[in-house]
């Protein structure tokens, strides 16, 4: 029990300075779960935000639920999902009830795009660790190439770029495999 408090507790400190959205936390889950404790790889954290992107719901809480089910099972995904999601549900709750003062307030407005900036900094951030980590050689290059022109040219859902690329991979992965194989046998 002691362990799933401990997991609560950091996913609420994760959740709770997690503006923007699941990508701008993996700086946090990164300093926090692969630095610190190593709970996880970073290879791993890549692997939940990708699956996460495919499944339903928020990719921050997605990713909480497969981060604490591996380190406790269900109840861990219970935990860290609960983690993640209570600082939201305090801090809308509590907006909620002074947003009326809020959308007029120009210092508000001042703090909004202040925090959209940092955001937006965290989210870049992210992107260029996950480029480091995710391209190992010139195939998973293309396949990045590939998926950005996919999505932001071609507009196709993330869930197709996400589902071929896996594809390719394994296909790559399987080729490979067979050229190593045929090279040692000689």
């Amino acid at each position: 029990m002691k362990e799933l408090l401990r997991l609560y507790g950091l996913f609420f400190k994760i959740g709770i300075m997690t503006f923007g959205g699941g990508y701008a936390m993996l700086p946090i889950l990164e300093r926090e779960l692969v630095e610190k404790r190593k709970y996880v790889t970073m290879e791993e954290i890549m692997d939940y935000f990708a699956v996460g992107q495919c499944t339903p719901g928020i990719i921050a809480v997605n990713t909480a639920t497969f981060i604490g089910f591996k380190r406790r099972g269900i109840l861990g995904g219970i935990f860290t999902t609960l983690g993640v999601v209570s600082p939201s549900v305090l801090i809308i709750s509590l907006l909620a009830s002074v947003l009326q003062l809020l959308a007029g307030n120009e210092i508000a407005s001042h703090a909004f795009n202040g925090i959209s900036v940092a955001v937006c900094t965290l989210i870049i951030q992210a992107i260029l660790k996950l480029i480091k980590t995710g391209i190992k050689d010139i195939f998973t290059l293309i396949i990045c190439l590939a998926a950005f022109v996919a999505s932001f040219i071609l507009n196709i859902s993330p869930i197709i770029i996400v589902i071929v690329s896996a594809v390719l991979g394994v296909v790559y992965k399987a080729i490979y495999d067979k050229r190593s194989a045929k090279r040692e046998a000689k």
